[in-house]
């Protein structure tokens, strides 16, 4: 476990907590080296940028009990309700830029086996960046990079976890209730560090791992283009066989056939 010395915790106030931990026992439990924790903020992504930039290290954290404009991949909003869920922003500064084409769904596979622990059926991954449980989105994934040259300086980790399922919110799925939001958080960040140090394309044993979480694997799909889903590549591109051919598809939302009727 770390120590509280030489740690930055860029909280505002003094004795900010969450739930029920201080900032400084918060950073020196999960293990990094600077911590910014907020009531709440516009987005934590924009707080772990601000950071990033003024040359906090690798492993910065930026916590928040609610966010006003959360967001997702594409702009699209996310909920961030106070209570009802984890909304963080982790800083890393990956030396591969191979590993960025599959950071999304290596993070994702990481976060998926610890949240297995507190969900009511087996966590799915839906390419590129969602975590489903029985057909809900349970928690979003979003890496923002910052390039230096031909570089990358750093990476901003977005991740947005329901706690509590947003009632307005179709098709939104949560943890079981009663399970300790700071126990995951405690379990969850270790293993996105963990997902962020690693290097290259997946291997086999990511793809193998990521066949059996995979929730698009067979369905139809009409976007990014219309066919039938059958995986993904090592280097992270989703595979659709359009019936003239086996589509790679590097970016854009996976979209199945049922739902856009």
């Amino acid at each position: 476990m770390a120590s509280a010395e030489g740690l930055a915790v860029t909280d505002r106030l003094a004795h900010a907590m969450y739930d029920g931990l201080s900032a400084v026992d918060l950073a020196v439990r999960l293990g990094v080296p600077q911590l910014a924790l907020r009531d709440e903020v516009a987005s934590t992504q924009d707080v772990a940028h601000a950071l990033a930039a003024d040359g906090a290290p690798a492993g910065t954290l930026v916590i928040a009990d609610a966010q006003r404009a959360g967001r997702g991949r594409l702009g699209r909003e996310w909920r961030s309700v106070a209570g009802a869920g984890i909304w963080l922003t982790l800083v890393e500064r990956p030396g591969d830029a191979r590993s960025l084409d599959v950071l999304s769904l290596r993070l994702g596979l990481r976060a998926a086996a610890v949240l297995d622990r507190w969900s009511a059926s087996r966590v799915g991954i839906k390419w590129p960046n969602d975590l489903q449980v029985d057909g809900g989105k349970l928690a979003g994934i979003l890496v923002e990079t910052r390039w230096r040259a031909a570089h990358p300086d750093w990476v901003a980790i977005g991740f947005g976890l329901n706690m509590i399922a947003p009632p307005d919110v179709t098709g939104a799925a949560s943890l079981r209730p009663g399970t300790s939001r700071l126990e995951v958080l405690l379990s969850l960040v270790p293993a996105l560090r963990e997902a962020a140090r690693d290097s290259g394309p997946f291997d086999g044993a990511e793809l193998a791992a990521f066949t059996e979480r995979d929730v698009a694997r067979g369905r139809r799909c009409s976007e990014p283009v219309e066919g039938r889903v059958e995986g993904i590549t090592a280097a992270g591109e989703l595979l659709v066989d359009t019936g003239s051919g086996l589509a790679r598809i590097r970016t854009g939302s996976l979209v199945f056939a049922e739902e856009s009727c």
